[in-house]
């Protein structure tokens, strides 16, 4: 028997037969009953055996899981694309402008990328440990029109895997309705690294979520928000925020920069205000 289960292990090594999901499956059961034989007729391997063992199961609960569908892994590709173009941006620290920098110190920073557009920077550092921050930007993503007036209403249309999810956000219309009500289409990869978080996004489509009436849809991307802990102080968290966008429709570039560094800035200011409210204890 062993040598059989030695052949089949053998194949599924090959490329071209690791996708078969039934020959994975039916060496993953050859593994188990081979390793029960050899536990009844040698006791003093048992140690090892069960180990053995053990990883074999996870093996095979792991081949049980649905794969994703095509479509599926093109979202995916689309979420890591987002983050890998948007850390090249962040990384290149020549020819940044200062367009705006507050009272406690957020500063918005800009520059222009041939095939992208004008991008804008974000850098704040916030008084809330990297996890509480992390938190509200990715587990309570749909809450952010709660407390962000720039945003109306963000909504998870799917999620792929661990890491991806498909998204629709609305925002609010400027004051005045200089910028009328936009909405898009998303996709967002959202990576945890040691102590270092990445939350990336860029425009998609989707069949289920056509234009909407009333709302020009925008396009964003490469965008992302880099979390770290503030060196020597881990109880703060130094955020970075890229933010690309085209808000379609005929308006001025004035107004468009005028508006983009403005929502970063208070963008900051709403999330420290979210965040430095009391956490509600369930009974």
């Amino acid at each position: 028997m062993l040598p059989a289960t030695s052949k089949l292990c053998a194949a599924i090594s090959y490329r071209h037969l690791r996708n078969m999901t039934g020959l994975r499956r039916q060496a993953a059961v050859a593994i188990s009953q081979e390793l029960s034989r050899l536990a009844c007729h040698s006791p003093g391997a048992s140690a090892w055996i069960h180990q053995v063992r053990r990883r074999s199961s996870l093996l095979s609960s792991r081949l049980e899981e649905k794969p994703f569908s095509e479509m599926e892994m093109s979202y995916i590709k689309q979420g890591e694309e987002a983050l890998q173009k948007s850390l090249r941006i962040l990384e290149d620290q020549d020819d940044w402008k200062t367009e705006t920098v507050a009272g406690n110190g957020d500063k918005v920073l800009s520059k222009v990328l041939p095939g992208v557009g004008k991008v804008f920077r974000l850098e704040v550092v916030v008084d809330q440990p990297l996890d509480a921050v992390y938190g509200e930007l990715v587990d309570n993503m749909e809450q952010m029109g709660d407390w962000n007036p720039n945003v109306k209403e963000v909504r998870i249309l799917e999620k792929i895997g661990k890491d991806t999810v498909i998204t629709h956000e609305k925002a609010a219309a400027t004051p005045g309705n200089i910028v009328g009500p936009r909405d898009f289409v998303s996709v967002r990869c959202a990576k945890r690294r040691g102590s270092t978080c990445v939350l990336a996004g860029m425009s998609t489509t989707y069949g289920a979520m056509p234009e909407q009436e009333g709302f020009i849809r925008a396009e964003n991307g490469p965008t992302c928000m880099v979390l770290r802990p503030l060196a020597g102080s881990p109880s703060q968290t130094r955020l970075t925020w890229l933010l690309s966008i085209d808000l379609k429709g005929w308006l001025p570039k004035t107004i468009i920069n005028q508006v983009l560094s403005q929502t970063q800035v208070d963008f900051a200011k709403h999330l420290r205000q979210r965040l430095a409210q009391p956490v509600p204890v369930s009974c």
